[in-house]
């Protein structure tokens, strides 16, 4: 399967319902599919996170840390979704991503879930307007379940963020937190979303089904995710 990073790169499209449901990959043996829908960060800013993260994961063998081409900002979780709404979801995403702009963000500082003296999950945050990137989400989510796939989670409040590293059993990471506490990426630009096949391991992998352009327009201040 070809990873996350490397689909990201190629050029390519919005991609309809008939091209997704032509990759028989997509749907398991029970005529479903685990999917996300996502923004990813560039190469530059996964290294620069990444040129953070080597020197701290010596001291934590316990975490089980994710691959910095795996990293993605999560919009919404659609859990197993049917062949019949994936057929849907491509026009209902496209439709959602041409109403807002590109987002314009940074990742910053550190946390977890559910607090970092019991975590279960380590995560970066996104700095900026948090209101635009909630908006999008919101559509993506409405398109999802107007396609057949409601988000399990819709009704949550959305925290965007980063996952670095997963705790098999809930682990106090304040001192790591502390640690990156005070990192500051540079800012980045998403221009798309992406519809993401997950297939669970330990060791996930990702293979990307969809990519569609947000709307191409000069970000105003309130638009901009980085903006100080």
């Amino acid at each position: 399967m070809v990873p996350l990073s490397g689909l990201l790169s190629l050029a390519r499209p919005p991609v309809r319902a008939a091209e997704m449901m032509r990759d028989e990959r997509a749907l398991d043996s029970n005529g479903c599919v685990r999917l996300f829908v996502a923004l990813v960060p560039p190469p530059e800013t996964r290294a620069e996170l990444e040129a953070v993260l080597a020197p701290l994961r010596p001291g934590w063998p316990g975490l089980r840390w994710t691959s910095q081409e795996a990293w993605h900002v999560t919009l919404a979780f659609l859990g197993e979704v049917d062949g019949a709404a994936l057929t849907r979801l491509a026009d209902r995403l496209e439709r959602a991503a041409a109403r807002h702009p590109s987002q314009v963000g940074s990742l910053r500082d550190a946390g977890a879930f559910p607090s970092a003296g019991k975590a279960r999950v380590l995560w970066t945050g996104i700095a900026g307007d948090r209101r635009a990137l909630a908006a999008l989400a919101a559509s993506v989510a409405a398109g999802a379940r107007r396609a057949g796939a409601p988000p399990p989670d819709e009704r949550r409040r959305y925290q965007p963020h980063v996952t670095l590293a997963r705790c098999r059993m809930p682990a106090d990471v304040t001192p790591l937190v502390a640690e990156l506490s005070g990192f500051a990426g540079s800012s980045w630009t998403a221009a798309e979303i992406h519809l993401i096949q997950s297939q669970p391991g330990p060791r996930p992998r990702y293979d990307t089904l969809g990519s569609w352009p947000l709307r191409s327009a000069a970000p105003k201040e309130s638009d901009r995710l980085g903006a100080p």
